[in-house]
């Protein structure tokens, strides 16, 4: 798994963020989902080097092997805009002052938030299985909270680590003895309190501040003015709940296009092949 690459820990200020790297060219930034690793990435990286890009998956404060500082009462620590400031200095330390981005849901909210706090930095910007959490939230209806349920569960304080610290694997499912390397270390990373906690954290910033820096945005005009590719996993449940992303998503973004990915949720897993050609089409343009 990542043949090639680098690994390092990266202290980027109130945070250590673990990275992987590999190549020259463009500069591309992958950032993951819950409950995953910078490892889902491993079948859509390497093609990217091969296609000439400079290639970073990195894990989430929090997540995997990151360390970011302890969890604050207003969620600030665990807020987009103190991830995607982990990003855009792990990225300098790296050398990449302005870079492209995809993220895969909770990733794609660090990215959707670089694209926005940072627009400077960010060339290109990839946003996967993903509408900014204000335009989900004034979504809401019956059946929006029987399939996403977790939101709002691990938004709790405290029961959901009693919940899931009492059997982390299987309440995510999770195998350690599982072929695919990606899932033994996200299986493993579960198992970590600390983890499980920050991932926890991740949610609870998502209903409360970051959802008022993104109505903040609104109310300010703010939108993306650099590129954007929306990409959506044709067997979850997106565009079912939702209609067709890319009419939200124009409300967001000067310069959107994007389809339908044949994948379920974990597309960078599950549809590799897919994903590396609509990225490195994109990013490469």
């Amino acid at each position: 798994m990542f043949e090639g690459f680098e690994e390092r820990l990266v202290d980027v200020g109130d945070a250590r963020i673990f990275a992987r790297s590999a190549g020259d060219g463009p500069p591309v930034l992958l950032l993951h989902g819950h409950p995953r690793t910078s490892a889902t990435w491993h079948r859509v990286a390497p093609r990217l080097v091969d296609a000439g890009f400079a290639v970073v998956c990195a894990d989430l404060r929090g997540y995997g092997r990151s360390r970011g500082p302890a969890p604050t009462g207003d969620h600030a620590a665990h807020s987009k805009r103190a991830v995607a400031g982990d990003m855009r200095a792990l990225m300098a330390r790296l050398g990449h002052e302005r870079f492209s981005v995809a993220g895969h849901d909770r990733g794609s909210y660090v990215a959707l938030r670089l694209a926005l706090d940072h627009p400077e930095s960010i060339a290109r910007v990839a946003l996967l299985d993903c509408l900014p959490i204000t335009e989900h939230l004034d979504r809401i209806d019956a059946e929006f909270a029987r399939r996403w349920f977790h939101w709002f569960f691990f938004a709790q304080p405290e029961t959901p680590e009693r919940v899931i610290l009492a059997d982390p694997l299987a309440w995510y499912r999770a195998d350690p003895q599982a072929a695919d390397p990606a899932t033994r270390e996200w299986a493993a990373a579960v198992q970590d309190p600390e983890v499980v906690r920050a991932m926890l954290e991740d949610y609870r910033a998502g209903l409360t501040i970051d959802a008022e820096h993104e109505r903040a945005d609104r109310a300010a005009g703010r939108t993306l003015t650099m590129p954007a590719l929306v990409l959506w996993s044709l067997r979850d449940d997106l565009e079912q709940l939702h209609g067709d992303p890319l009419e939200i998503w124009r409300a967001w973004a000067d310069d959107v296009r994007g389809h339908g990915i044949d994948s379920g949720h974990h597309m960078a897993e599950e549809a590799p092949e897919a994903l590396d050609a609509a990225l490195a089409s994109f990013f490469g343009a």
